[in-house]
């Protein structure tokens, strides 16, 4: 102790030597306590700040200073800005039990004291059977949930002690409707108030003593249109076990107020049940007792009580009983008596919820006006749902009806497929919901369906359209549809009426909702056309079918857009092409632009025509360049699973072009028909001559018909085939060189280098040309010089016509001395002829 006390002396004697002038520099205070006043002025240091500023007084340097009743001490700091290192608190002891309770306007006290973060207590005893009521001056106060704080930070704490416990009422900022509080027993008042606050008063005072039966009554005055916010005891902890309070609210006759309970939780009780009580002006049946889960009165009219009463909870499992709830003061509407009728009795697995604008994610200002739907005069809300098979009768209380929104929800479900495969479902908003004067913000199916079972939406007359920046719905609404897919969802896109695919089939549960954009919906609704079946299972987790305008560019992309295609998905559309038409399918860019870890990503595309080939390219390799499609079409894109975050998003378009008639097929038939024409022509004029004459033609050449193989130029400029040489006049049947080839003795075979006509079927090779005997020059037999002879390539192609009636010979010998005439005879008509080279 001695040698505390010492390095005190000798830390105040340092401080005093090193900073003389600063000391001097800073005001001096000086405060005295009557020990009647029973204050206490406690001045040290906020929590976390290390001593670098100090409390210098006559005697000593300190970090805290305590002034007690009865003293008189001066004091400075040893810095200029001590606001920043101290705070103060000023308690004040009020005995209310053994001595007259000092009524009226409670003073800030001491005067005099620094400008410091200070807090004033008062505390002031009273017996359980006598409380004490406090009012507060204008403008009242405000109450706050613990930890927010007050603009101006100004607060009041509220405790009320009973016995030996002690239960926060309440923490308060000033400008609200709370005008008083009663309590039973006594209460711990504090204020606190920032450094360079400029108030100078406590802003409350002690009326008088309330003997009241229950733990508190806390007073509201409400003028005009208004609310408030208000909280049961120790709020968020827990309300007292078996406790009863009440909210009293002063409410102008010519205004309706209406109760909201925003937060609330119930304790577990063993006796008796917790419940909320209300005495309403010209109720026949006050109290009205409610449940803390009931929709609480509405459209009151005048003042009236709320009363929050507790149970006698379980020691093992008390639980916590807690409330904050709202009160809302406004004019009546003059479209409050007006009843709007939503018949649900017909519907099934349907639930409608009419709601203010931004529901459930944002809650509306405490200061603006609210909106109140409400079912009866009195039970009204700010959200009211409505269930299918009832009948309602609404009305509303709100003076801009445009504030609020209808969402509504309907389940279609199947379990066995034999009895739902052949319904059909209209996806229709009913009539009881577009006939009310409220906007419709969504509507939702939730298409449920087991195992095996899979589901079909179609749009039969209208069809629909996948929005996309390249084509953007311009309706007055759309539908989202999401399908449930295993460990995620697949986000199927947005699509409106009026566009091009016919149906869309899903393999899992489906979520279809319906948005509306404006006010056309009102209009539009009447020409609603989405329907859906139930169907057997599918092998791709989506199938579109698609039939285009020939007219229009389509656009496509694949599900999931923003988040790429899930892996291992596979997404296929079928597009129909009309009969005359030709649609021409590119991809919007080159690639498909992922790498797979495990397996592989391919687009397929295959016409739906007999030996149709299949276009298939993998993730490594480029797409398809555009091309043109002349029958019904598959697009499939398969997912693998991607490389880290690579996402597949893939978008394709299809155009239409009426189809171009080939200019080289017409020509074909036409050259087609003209052949016909003059075979028959030439067929008829034959017959004809043959009638006439005796003796026809043996040897014409054709020289329309073609049977030789591609070859290459000859060596010669003009060949046989251009310079007719080898065409034949009249051969009369006195020349026919048939009979010049006789049997030796009659009984020696005839050689087989034989010419026969050619009557069997043309093969890829033309027809054999004519033997090697008919090539000699019988009169250049003598010279030792053979003839070039003739390749594969130089054959001409002959065709003989010969007599029915008569049988050529077999050729003989041509050096035959026996048949000299005749071969020089011939021989002479070959030269004429060019044959003999």
């Amino acid at each position: 102790m001695a040698a505390g006390r010492a390095l005190a002396a000798l830390l105040a004697a340092l401080l005093a030597a090193s900073a003389p002038q600063l000391l001097q520099r800073q005001a001096s205070f000086t405060v005295s306590l009557r020990t009647v006043d029973s204050v206490i002025v406690t001045i040290k240091q906020k929590h976390g700040f290390s001593p670098s500023c100090f409390i210098h007084s006559k005697y000593s340097t300190r970090t805290e200073l305590k002034i007690k009743p009865g003293d008189n001490v001066t004091f400075t700091f040893t810095c200029s800005t001590p606001e920043k290192y101290f705070i103060m608190e000023v308690q004040k002891n009020i005995d209310c039990v053994s001595g007259p309770c000092p009524f009226g306007d409670v003073h800030l006290y001491p005067p005099g004291l620094p400008r410091l973060n200070r807090t004033f207590i008062w505390d002031v005893k009273a017996s359980t059977k006598a409380g004490l009521e406090l009012k507060f001056s204008t403008p009242w106060l405000r109450q706050i949930e613990p930890g927010e704080m007050c603009p101006d930070f100004i607060s009041y704490d509220i405790n009320s002690c009973i016995d030996k416990a002690t239960v926060s009422i309440g923490t308060f900022c000033r400008n609200g409707s709370v005008s008083g509080v009663k309590l039973l027993g006594g209460v711990i008042m504090s204020l606190h108030l920032p450094w360079d606050s400029p108030l100078n008063t406590s802003g409350f005072n002690i009326a008088n003593r309330a003997s009241i039966k229950r733990l508190c009554i806390i007073e509201s005055i409400l003028k005009g249109e208004s609310s408030v916010t208000l909280m049961s005891p120790n709020y968020p902890l827990g309300f007292p076990e078996d406790e009863l309070m009440t909210w009293q609210f002063v409410i102008p006759s010519n205004m309706r107020a209406s109760v909201f309970f925003h937060n609330y939780s119930l304790s577990n009780c063993e006796r008796k049940e917790e419940r909320v009580e209300y005495y309403l002006p010209g109720s026949l049946s006050n109290p009205e007792v409610f449940k803390l889960s009931d929709s609480q009165p509405a459209n009151i009219a005048g003042s009236f009580n709320l009363s929050l009463q507790g149970c006698d909870q379980d020691a093992q499992n008390p639980g916590i009983l807690r409330l904050l709830f709202q009160v809302v003061v406004q004019h009546p509407q003059i479209d409050e008596n007006v009843t709007h009728l939503v018949d649900l009795s017909k519907e099934w697995n349907m639930t409608v919820t009419i709601h203010f604008e931004g529901w459930p994610n944002t809650v509306p200002l405490l200061s603006e006006p609210i909106c109140l739907i409400c079912k009866d005069p009195r039970t009204c809300d700010r959200v009211l749902t409505l269930v299918s098979g009832t009948t309602y009768k609404i009305s509303f209380v709100c003076k801009d009806l445009s504030r609020l929104r209808i969402t509504a929800e309907k389940v279609i479900s199947c379990i066995n497929l034999q009895r739902c495969q052949k319904k059909i479902y209209s996806l229709v908003v009913p009539k009881a919901v577009t006939q009310l004067p409220i906007q419709l913000h969504k509507f939702s199916w939730k298409l449920l369906a087991s195992d095996l079972i899979n589901i079909e939406i179609m749009s039969p007359s209208l069809k629909l359209q996948q929005h996309l920046p390249e084509q953007r719905c311009n309706t007055s609404y759309s539908y989202s549809i999401v399908s449930a897919i295993p460990e995620t969802q697949l986000d199927v896109g947005i699509f409106c009426p009026g566009g091009f695919i016919e149906k869309i089939q899903m393999r899992n549960n489906v979520t279809i909702s319906l948005k509306t954009f404006g006010k056309g919906f009102l209009n539009d609704s009447n020409r609603q056309d989405l329907k859906m079946s139930f169907v057997p299972h599918i092998k791709d987790e989506c199938i579109f079918t698609v039939s285009p305008n020939p007219k229009s560019k389509v656009y496509l992309e694949t599900p999931n857009w923003l988040s790429g295609l899930p892996p291992y998905v596979s997404i296929s559309w079928y597009v129909n092409v009309p009969s005359k038409q030709v649609a021409r399918l590119g991809f919007s860019k080159d690639r498909m632009g992922i790498s797979c870890e495990t397996g592989r990503a391919y687009v397929n595309i295959k016409e739906e025509t007999l030996g149709a080939e299949e276009t298939v390219r993998r993730e490594d390799e480029l797409l398809p360049e555009p091309r043109n499609m002349y029958h019904n079409f598959w697009v499939n894109i398969s997912n693998c699973k991607p490389v880290d975050r690579m996402q597949l998003s893939l978008q394709f378009w299809v155009t239409f072009a009426d189809k171009q008639i080939d200019l080289g097929v017409i020509l074909a038939v036409v050259a087609g028909a003209g052949v016909l024409v003059a075979i028959g022509l030439t067929v008829c004029c034959v017959k004809k001559k043959k009638k006439k004459s005796q003796n026809p033609m043996v040897g014409v050449y054709n020289a329309n018909v073609n049977t030789e193989m591609p070859r290459k130029q000859g060596l010669f400029r003009k060949e046989r085939k251009n310079n007719e040489s080898h065409v034949y006049a009249v051969i009369d049947d006195a020349m026919v060189y048939g009979h010049l080839l006789k049997e030796s003795n009659g009984s020696v075979a005839p050689e087989v280098d034989v010419y026969r006509p050619f009557d069997g079927p043309m093969g890829s090779l033309p027809p054999s040309p004519p033997p090697l005997s008919f090539r000699k020059d019988m009169k250049r037999s003598s010279n030792t010089e053979e003839p070039l002879p003739l390749t594969d390539t130089d054959h001409d192609t002959y065709t003989f016509a010969h007599q029915k009636s008569g049988k050529l010979e077999d050729s003989g010998d041509p050096a035959e001395k026996n048949n000299g005439d005749a071969s020089m005879t011939l021989l002479e008509n070959k030269e004429q002829d060019g044959l003999v080279e």
